[in-house]
């Protein structure tokens, strides 16, 4: 593979560097704000919608999406610039369209949608009009294992009928969130790979119950929208909201995750470097014992081994999004779980070490590291836990000597 970011790429790189520090940086306060002085801890903040008008006036817009309906990048293209939108997570991904759970399901919609569900819902997530929520994890089996999904989908004459109760159904708390994206059972025979359906569900569907918004180490989230407690009770929906067909949902599911996956590994790069950024200005100005801890050699390991390991994982990172390119995901299958695995651990190690470096101020919300810690630490969860990756990976290496 070749290491020289392409000419669009480096376009699209100064572009976006500008318009992070011309829009997005200075707007991390106001955002905050907003925040603290909303009555809704998920409300909608003004200065994201200024942000996603300017971006999408700038064409930094669904960069994420391949083809027509995106901005037409390959995943090596993309993975510079997830990366740069990763040091400001709670603001850049949203301002350009490109923040979960909407990405994954615009390219669901993108691959498996009909005329009718892409012209309904599609269309207005691609122009940010609305939000949307991924609707899988559920609080009473091992999300874990995919298979073990225990929400009811019942096909009655023309209809369908969701029975059942989710958790972290992230976007959900979002005011804008117009469709739920639910994955449930439509056929417990079948074998356990095929039991599972996907199937569209406007929010505002009776029967529906947010039960609860969910918090995240103390945080809300609400700046990616949160994730919810819901209940589904008798929930009916036209039998054409049901995406590709029934028994389809597993693979639905790992088709939205593989991207899904290493994008949110490209953006724990970029925060991974805003920690590390943040360490060496704090180490350089704060005198402990008559002089700067960046003259510590405790610290000054900190600093040379961050670097190593973020220069580790963006190779790696981008070894798995060129072989997305070009064998496509499954060939990738290998390198999307190793950088699943490692990426999370490496940014959560580095967000450690520049909490410790800034003392009491780096758990505080004087500086976006325990935010950033608290992000970082949910996607070893997120997308599937490291141990089931683990595994996975163990049975595909053990598979080769047998």
């Amino acid at each position: 593979m070749d290491f020289a970011y392409d000419a669009k790429t480096e376009e699209l790189r100064e572009k976006l560097l500008r318009f992070m520090d011309e829009h997005v940086y200075p707007a991390e306060a106001t955002l905050e704000r907003e925040l603290a002085e909303a009555t809704d801890p998920w409300a909608r903040t003004p200065v994201v919608e200024v942000l996603k008008a300017e971006a999408r006036k700038q064409g930094l817009w669904n960069l994420f999406l391949p083809g027509e309906h995106g901005g037409g990048l390959t995943n090596l293209q993309y993975a510079p610039l997830a990366e740069i939108t990763g040091r400001s997570p709670h603001l850049a991904p949203e301002a350009l369209n490109c923040a979960a759970p909407d990405t994954g399901n615009m390219e669901v919609l993108t691959m498996f949608g009909t005329e009718q569900q892409k012209k309904q819902w599609l269309q207005p997530l691609l122009d940010g009009e609305i939000r949307s929520a991924f609707c899988m994890t559920e609080p009473d089996v091992a999300s874990s294992d995919a298979t073990n999904i225990s929400t009811r989908i019942e096909r009655d004459g023309d209809e369908y009928v969701i029975n059942g109760r989710k958790w972290w159904s992230s976007g959900a708390m979002a005011p804008n969130c117009a469709i739920f994206i639910v994955m449930g059972k439509t056929d417990p025979s079948a074998d356990r790979h095929h039991q599972q359906s996907q199937i569209l569900v406007p929010r505002d569907t009776p029967g529906i119950t947010i039960k609860r918004g969910m918090h995240v180490f103390g945080y809300t989230d609400g700046a990616h929208g949160g994730h919810a407690e819901i209940e589904f009770t008798n929930v009916r929906v036209p039998a054409e909201n049901l995406i590709a067909g029934e028994g389809e949902g597993f693979a639905i599911a790992q088709a939205r995750l593989g991207p899904g996956r290493i994008h949110h590994c490209m953006r724990l790069i970029g925060m991974a470097e805003r920690a590390l950024e943040l360490m060496c200005k704090r180490a350089n100005e704060r005198v402990a014992f008559g002089k700067p801890i960046a003259a510590q050699g405790v610290v000054q390991e900190w600093i040379a081994e961050s670097r190593v390991r973020i220069e580790q994982a963006r190779l790696l990172v981008l070894k798995t999004a060129w072989l997305m390119d070009t064998v496509g995901n499954k060939g990738a299958h290998t390198e999307i779980q190793s950088i699943k695995i490692s990426v999370p651990a490496m940014t959560e190690w580095i967000i450690d070490k520049a909490i410790q470096a800034h003392g009491a101020a780096g758990v505080s919300q004087d500086t976006p590291l325990a935010d950033l810690w608290a992000n970082t630490r949910t996607l070893r969860l997120a997308d599937g836990p490291d141990e089931v990756h683990r595994m996975s990976l163990a049975k595909r290496e053990l598979k080769k000597y047998l």
